[in-house]
């Protein structure tokens, strides 16, 4: 049975309550805020909450963070896994591990308790996409607490074969083409770790997981070719899309919405929804929280449909 195929274009739509499944906010919607608890005694701080706990959502609170030039947040440290894919810009990220220059393209993960501290270094500023899993809380401080200052040591760049920056990565648009693939393109030695999973005109990188550290959130990159497209279905676990590049059209609990660069949406437990290129590749960030389970992490409509249909001829 496939979902309604009616399109929302409008470039204000929300859909969001506290019985809602899903959520769907547009970039010309999208309000920047002081971060207040979240990040204390900073300066030039502003996050776009595109999704959180206000919105139904149990174990997300993902957005898109701005650091003005010149900017910095002071050392604090989380009672929640943060987790963050630079957009653009550069920013200094110093941590009670290290100290790591990021620039557009990489991402990372800061475990729960873990101090840290940003401090913005390009003439523009920097923007990233970030997951708070799971949603930090108002009414305990954001479950945020400042700590002492973190000696920054001299700043180093992201690169998977330095146990330094095991925390961290980098990808690219080149890293999403089945294409090239090849050991001599790599930065590191081909392994699961650089796999580009391929299937029905879509390709998937895992960025953010448990082997880089994660434990409460993955994140990763997605790109459909002209006619990918991703039948309905559902998870036991929440996901969040911020489309980079590209519009797809997207259906949640048969409404569907046709997403353009910045638009954010997320599906929670039991959303039915499924995905449509529009005849042009199409590129997002994808997040899950809690982890993928090892097994059942998909139910695709089609598959028990059949079932349906097979105990129907037996009746």
């Amino acid at each position: 049975m496939e979902c309604s195929l009616q399109l929302n274009v409008d470039v204000h739509v929300v859909e969001a309550s506290v019985n809602a499944r899903y959520v769907v906010r547009r970039s010309a919607s999208a309000v920047y805020d002081e971060p207040g608890g979240l990040a204390p005694g900073s300066i030039g701080l502003t996050r776009w909450r595109a999704v959180g706990f206000e919105d139904g959502a149990s174990h997300t609170d993902f957005g898109v963070t701005r650091l003005a030039s010149g900017g910095r947040v002071p050392a604090h440290v989380h009672s929640f896994e943060e987790s963050f894919h630079i957009l653009d810009g550069e920013v200094v990220l110093t941590t009670a591990e290290t100290t790591v220059h990021l620039v557009a393209g990489d991402y990372g993960v800061i475990p729960v308790g873990m101090p840290h501290a940003w401090q913005s270094i390009g003439e523009a500023g920097a923007e990233w996409a970030d997951i708070f899993a799971p949603p930090p809380r108002q009414r305990y401080g954001s479950d945020t607490y400042r700590v002492a200052g973190i000696v920054p040591g001299d700043p180093i760049r992201v690169d998977p074969r330095d146990p330094r920056t095991r925390a961290f990565g980098a990808i690219s648009t080149d890293q999403m083409d089945p294409r090239r693939q090849s050991q001599e393109l790599l930065a590191q030695s081909a392994s699961m770790r650089t796999a580009l999973l391929v299937y029905s005109g879509i390709s998937l990188k895992m960025m953010v997981d448990s082997d880089l550290g994660s434990v409460l959130s993955t994140m990763f990159m997605v790109q459909y070719e002209p006619d990918g497209k991703a039948g309905p279905h559902d998870h036991p676990l929440e996901e969040a899309y911020l489309i980079l590049d590209g519009e797809v059209d997207a259906t949640f609990d048969g409404e569907t919405f046709r997403l353009g660069p910045r638009d954010v949406a997320w599906a929670g437990v039991g959303c039915v929804h499924s995905f449509q290129a529009t005849g042009a590749p199409v590129r997002w960030l994808e997040t899950q929280s809690p982890q993928m389970p090892a097994r059942h992490a998909y139910r695709f409509r089609r598959d028990w449909d059949y079932l349906t249909e097979r105990l129907e001829e037996r009746a």
